[in-house]
């Protein structure tokens, strides 16, 4: 069960924008077109991408809809797209978290539609924050009002979707059922390995709470018995009112809070404004929704276990 404090203000939980969900990128390249020789799979961004690649292996042709460095929230299907969407053989998506995809998907006549909202459980994140939404920030009421969409984020749920994902694809091409079915198994049980560390990782901290600048970790959160702060809804280059400063630092304080978390791929100026002024430190939290030059890994497994260290070191663990 979350824990869930009520220590900053509704003004504070108004401040720093869901900072745009980051940039994806799959293996394969993004611009690639469908209608291979291979099962053909056409994923919405980088952590569905990844998951047909793993499920996949050497059977499938893996293309992602949203490029590096692209925000996936603001993706808008080109043309291209359309067309090669329209010739593959599967989509893997992750559905309300990117609108032109939805549409694109539904006017589609692909024979096999998977979406990984439908493989788990999703919950409402955000408004509990604190106590209040993003009341003036359109942006963040889109996110925060409906289910939280970062499942991906707590790897007992990914885990959940990528079992489904194997079973479409076995269905969808019965010739390499028994590969897919194999890999699934071996994914989901590394899955279940990542799941163990952060357990044991965080199991003894000195706090349960972290501040993050994008409500991103929810799950995560909710999975490890930690409580996320976000500060959503200010622009990320704008500069936080010292009142917003004020409740952070009486927080920060109580809890027993270290640092202020940022993304990797949005500006960490308001971050470091807010950790000056309260005297706390800043460092990485990346919600993985792309892999750049910029990311602590190569992949999934490796961004994860560095958000860990990054976890274990803000929240003091023992």
């Amino acid at each position: 069960m979350n824990v869930r404090r009520q220590h900053i203000s509704g003004t504070v939980i108004a401040a720093v924008s869901a900072l745009g969900l980051g940039t994806l990128s799959a293996c394969s390249g993004a611009s690639a077109a469908g209608n291979t020789d291979k099962f053909d799979v056409v994923a919405s961004f980088y952590p569905m991408a990844y998951l047909a690649e793993q499920i996949g292996g050497d059977h499938v042709h893996v293309t992602s809809l949203t490029e590096p460095g692209q925000e996936p929230h603001d993706l808008e299907i080109s043309a291209k797209q359309t067309a090669q969407l329209q010739e593959s053989d599967a989509v893997l998506y992750l559905k309300n978290l990117q609108p032109s995809v939805d549409d694109a998907v539904a006017q589609s006549e692909v024979k096999t539609k998977i979406d990984a909202a439908s493989l788990t459980t999703l919950e409402k994140h955000g408004n509990e924050v604190g106590g209040h939404a993003a009341e003036h920030d359109d942006h963040a009421n889109e996110e925060l009002a409906g289910l939280d969409p970062h499942i991906w984020l707590d790897p007992v749920r990914y885990a959940q979707v990528a079992e489904g994902v194997g079973k479409a694809f076995e269905k969808a091409d019965p010739d390499h059922a028994a590969d897919y079915k194999k890999n699934t198994a071996a994914l989901v049980k590394k899955l279940a390995g990542l799941n163990t560390r952060f357990e044991a990782g965080l199991k003894n901290t000195k706090t349960k709470v972290f501040i993050t600048t994008h409500a991103a970790f929810g799950y995560l959160a909710e999975r490890y018995g930690l409580t996320e702060e976000a500060i959503n809804g200010l622009d990320p280059e704008s500069e936080p009112s010292a009142n917003r400063v004020k409740d952070l630092e009486k927080m920060a304080k109580a809890d027993g809070v270290t640092t202020v978390f940022y993304e990797t791929l949005v500006s960490d100026k308001t971050a470091k404004t807010i950790a000056s002024d309260a005297n706390l430190r800043t460092d990485v939290l990346d919600p993985i929704e792309g892999i750049t030059s910029k990311s602590k890994g190569d992949d999934y497994f490796q961004v994860m276990e560095s958000n860990l260290k990054a976890l274990q070191s803000a929240l003091g663990a023992k």
